[in-house]
Formats: structure tokens, sequence, C-alpha cells
């Protein structure tokens, strides 16, 4: 058996029901073969960043264990973005978007995939949940935990942390 890599993978709705467009997310990835679900966090209400649109967001993060090499996880990522509704072509509202944090310790750049994922550090809708289910994991680049990066942000307006209506067989 192939060895397993942590990851974690940063998870987003604006269209439709966000909490079940990214419970639905989550259980699909948890259906593919060579990744298994650790835990989701809780999810947020996030105001859009970098977007012009109405439309907030619910963010959340995830947990996997893979064997998977980064790009395999990458394209059944996108294969389920695609099965949920999301055109990458169009850069505005989506029903789920997921994107690759960390694996492991790993620092790869590639025209199709920088890991760890560049903004991370910027980001509060990423940050907050990342710290809830992982507030020691090292940023392999920064060397801060995501609790540190969390606090460096300090209090943003637009990142409300909820509660799952609907607890079920999604793994949260």
């Amino acid at each position: 058996m192939a060895n397993q890599q942590q990851a974690f993978i940063g998870l987003g709705s604006n269209l439709g029901d966000g909490q079940t467009n990214l419970l639905e997310a989550w259980q699909r990835l948890g259906q593919v073969a060579g990744i298994s679900l650790i835990r989701l966090s809780s999810p947020y209400r996030t105001q859009p960043v970098g977007l012009a649109t109405d439309h907030w967001f619910t963010n959340a993060v995830g947990e996997i264990l893979t064997t998977l090499s980064p790009t395999e996880l990458l394209a059944a990522m996108l294969a389920i973005e695609t099965k949920l509704g999301r055109d990458r072509t169009l850069t505005k509202d989506r029903p789920v978007d997921l994107d690759l944090l960390y694996y492991g310790d790993l620092r790869m750049d590639s025209p199709t995939l920088t890991v760890p994922h560049p903004r991370i550090a910027d980001r509060l809708f990423v940050l907050a949940p990342l710290a809830e289910v992982a507030p020691a994991q090292v940023h392999p680049l920064l060397g801060r935990t995501s609790l540190e990066l969390c606090r460096a942000l300090g209090t943003q307006a637009g990142v409300e942390r909820q509660e799952w209506r609907n607890r079920g067989p999604f793994g949260v």
C-alpha cells in the first residue's frame, strides 16, 4: 500500500445552499479511491474577497489522508467541482470551489498547481477554519502555525463561524 499523505482542502460555495454544497463536495471527496476523510471544520459565512458579487460564501477546511499524488488529488477535486456545476472558465459565483491548501510539507510550483496554496496567509476565510481543525499545522514556507497566521490577520469583518445545520453521513 502506498504511503498516505496528510492534506488540507479549502471548500467554498456562494451559489445555492452553501452548507449543502460543501457537505456534498466533502462526501464526494470521501468516495474517491485513495482519499480518507479525517475531519471537516465548522462552516464559516464569509464576505467575498476579490470578487464583485453580492453572494456571500460558505467556507470550510477539511483534513484528509490520501495515497494520491498532488496532481491526482487536484484532478479529483476539479472533477468534483465540475460534477457539482462549477465552470472554472468563469471567475465569479460558484456552487463549489475546492483548493488544495497543504499536501504534507510539500513545496511545489507548477503551471497547474502551487502548494502550499499561495494566498493562505492573507485569507481569514481560509485561516479561521484551518486554525479550527489544525491549529498547530506549520506553513512549510513561513514557519508559522495556522493559529499564529490567523491571529496575525486579527479580527476581520465578514468572517463568521456557524454550525452545520444537517450533520449526517458526511464525516462532520
